[in-house]
């Protein structure tokens, strides 16, 4: 996890996420939790999967495994996955939906490539975030809510165009019940277009998806696959450099510490430590329908 300098006022930080691949070509770059940066507001985890072309009979295949002490976010750009979980949930998502997963005090849920989707030539990308939860929520009952494209907020104004996927920005408020205040928002941009990044989250962070963007007033630019950290209250107007598409996250930040292992989250130390043995001693409910599992990590 690498980072670079930026002269522009109120930008923080400018993370570069590392890549890693997953094998036939399938790439993720992860821009949290950095050794920068561990969290923006309460988004802990922030995922780039793909883009991604799988051929006939391939797909993505990411076996039963565990979480706890927070929700994760399922956004596609292309393509579609289908989720199972052990409260029983089966939902494929495509693009512009969104999938909530509050892991609470657990959950286990699987990702594929459906086998109907197997038949041809498939492509895939998208983004998976994690949300931690206040501790007065962390244990909470694990729920599974999915939302259809329809019912997502969209703003459109002079090239650009605003989807709030979970929280609330530019007087919009998603249906996405969340636990704390929070932003998660798609935008699109035609060239020349512009987006102010107002102040009305305390942290704020844009990932820049595909093409390029500039700080009106100020030289610089930031480019695709870099996570862009504003200082608290300053708000920025960015340009689009040709058609360019970033994600907005951020909120409050929690003021308890989280700690991370694997794909679990929580306030408490100990509680890792049981999540871990829990896994291991498969006290975990199960996914119907799913046999495989991840093993715990060393």
């Amino acid at each position: 996890m690498t980072t670079r300098t930026s002269t522009v006022d109120g930008v923080d930080l400018v993370i570069l996420p590392p890549v890693r691949d997953l094998g036939d070509g399938f790439q993720v770059r992860r821009a949290l939790p950095s050794a920068h940066r561990r969290m923006v507001g309460p988004f802990i985890f922030f995922d780039e999967m793909g883009p991604a072309t799988f051929g006939a009979g391939e797909g993505l295949d990411v076996r039963p495994h565990p979480h706890i002490g927070l929700a994760t976010i399922t956004y596609l750009l292309e393509g579609e996955i289908l989720h199972r979980d052990s409260l029983g949930s089966v939902q494929p998502i495509r693009p512009g939906e969104v999938n909530w997963m509050t892991a609470g005090s657990g959950i286990v849920h699987s990702e594929r490539t459906a086998q109907e989707q197997r038949s041809h030539a498939n492509a895939l990308f998208g983004l998976q975030t994690w949300v931690a939860l206040p501790t007065q929520a962390e244990e909470v009952d694990p729920a599974f809510v999915h939302h259809k494209a329809t019912e997502i907020p969209v703003i459109e104004d002079a090239g650009t165009r605003l989807t709030l996927i979970a929280g609330t920005s530019d007087g919009l408020v998603s249906p996405v019940k969340t636990f704390s205040d929070m932003v998660y928002a798609d935008i699109a941009l035609t060239d020349g277009a512009r987006y102010q990044v107002k102040a009305e989250h305390i942290e704020r962070a844009i990932y820049v998806v595909g093409g390029e963007v500039e700080v009106i007033g100020q030289t610089g630019t930031f480019a695709k696959d870099e996570l862009v950290v504003f200082k608290p209250g300053a708000e920025v107007i960015l340009r689009a450099r040709g058609q360019t598409r970033i994600m907005l996250l951020g909120g409050e930040p929690l003021p308890e510490k989280r700690n991370i292992f694997w794909n679990f989250v929580s306030s408490s130390a100990e509680r890792i430590e049981q999540a871990k043995e829990d896994w291991k001693a498969g006290r975990f409910a199960r996914v119907p329908g799913e046999s495989e599992f991840i093993p715990l990590p060393a």
